[in-house]
């Protein structure tokens, strides 16, 4: 029985996750395109914080460059916010803005993810790496 009624949640879920992909993929209205980029974005920084994390655990024995470390990401956070505010400045007012300012955010910290994504596959003995190898 309790097979039968998992099966079926499982089975009426599947088109409301399929809705939810094909909304973003089919977007026709700007509402939604606004929804769908911030998504996006939200997942990239997700994505972010959680690698930032790992680079945090890494350099818990170095608090200099820790402390760097935090400082890089918040100008960082700073450039990416001022970046994306200029890019967009030609839309200014437009309903097509936030999916412009998300789109723009979301490919700096695609950016970003990658650069962490390197940090955190250094080798040891890499003087040109910030962050320890991993133990």
């Amino acid at each position: 029985m309790k097979t039968a009624i998992l099966t079926a949640a499982a089975v009426l879920a599947m088109p409301a996750f399929a809705f939810a992909k094909d909304k973003c993929a089919n977007a026709t209205d700007q509402a939604t395109m606004n929804e769908c980029a911030d998504a996006a974005f939200k997942k990239s920084d997700k994505q972010l914080n959680e690698l930032y994390k790992q680079i945090e655990g890494r350099l818990k024995d170095d608090a200099d460059t820790k402390k760097l470390l935090v400082q890089a990401q918040r100008d960082w956070d700073r450039f990416r916010n001022a970046e994306c505010s200029f890019q967009t400045a030609g839309a200014a007012g437009g309903s097509v803005v936030p999916m412009l300012v998300s789109t723009c955010m979301d490919g700096l910290t695609q950016s970003r993810i990658k650069d962490f994504q390197g940090y955190l596959k250094c080798e040891e003995g890499d003087l040109s790496c910030p962050v320890p190898a991993a133990n």
